[in-house]
């Protein structure tokens, strides 16, 4: 039987119910993580005159000094180092300052996860976002060094955003999985440190990747943050597209990752309310 035009089914109404409601819940997580994310930033700055500019000035101090030591030793192999460096250094720090930070979000707002129905999701999340809005700063001075060393704009360069974004999904992943790790184990935080000094110096971040040997060669390219530094100085440098191989691993890594820590932390967020 044919339904009248403009006649309205019982069922319809709760159906626009729980849209409304739906798009209501996530308006108010959006400005939630807005708001969480807009905190960080203004409490990691909070004592510095110059505020955020640091996160223009910090890559590029840091692409200065790292230039003036290792320029000249790997002139032969690398071709524009401050911006083999520079691509490297941001994208690092991306990934670093994401999970450092999401690790303690649980910790750190304990007195919210108690007193305010949120997901808890959101607070680790909120600091990654945190981290990729620096991103957003650092490119700034990262497209001043590519007019500086005047590197040819090309299409390809469109894809830093796209390798960042895949990056960002991987750092909320581990992010959700350290959150954890660090409200059961706090030890952790130590643990995960010396992690990352071992995982810095197999990103290939300030010398190339062929002067090392065949098997520290394979190490580093297992290394899933090196991956996307690799695509990331392939568009840039090179103008051109990872291989098949590459783009495999990145979205493995990122969409793996990311649904790996999020079904982790849903699994353990009761045993996390009753330790914070």
């Amino acid at each position: 039987m044919l339904k009248k035009r403009g006649r309205t089914e019982p069922g319809d109404d709760f159906l626009t119910e729980e849209k409304t409601a739906t798009g209501d819940r996530l308006r108010q997580y959006v400005f939630v993580i807005r708001e969480l994310t807009a905190r960080e930033i203004k409490r990691k700055y909070a004592r510095s005159y110059l505020g955020i500019v640091w996160s223009v000035l910090n890559p590029l101090l840091s692409m200065a000094v790292m230039s003036m030591i290792f320029s000249t030793i790997f002139k032969r192999n690398i071709e524009n180092y401050p911006i083999y460096y520079l691509t490297g250094s941001i994208f690092w720090n991306l990934f670093t300052e994401s999970t450092n930070a999401a690790m303690t979000a649980l910790v750190d707002n304990k007195g919210m996860l108690v007193k305010v129905r949120l997901p808890m999701e959101i607070f680790p999340l909120s600091r990654c976002f945190t981290a990729m809005t620096n991103f957003g700063y650092s490119l700034v001075a990262y497209t001043v060094m590519l007019l500086v060393l005047r590197i040819p704009f090309t299409p390809y360069m469109l894809l830093l955003f796209f390798y960042a974004v895949l990056l960002f999904l991987f750092a909320v992943g581990v992010g959700y999985i350290l959150s954890v790790f660090y409200t059961l184990f706090g030890d952790i935080k130590h643990l995960y440190s010396i992690l990352l000094t071992l995982l810095m110096y197999a990103s290939a971040l300030f010398y190339p990747v062929e002067s090392t040997s065949e098997l520290m060669q394979k190490i580093i390219r297992a290394n899933p943050v090196y991956n996307y530094i690799a695509c990331a100085r392939k568009c840039v440098l090179e103008a051109a597209l990872p291989d098949m191989g590459q783009w495999v691993k990145l979205f493995v890594w990122s969409g793996g990752v990311f649904l790996f820590g999020k079904l982790y932390f849903h699994k353990m967020r009761n045993r996390v309310l009753q330790k914070v």
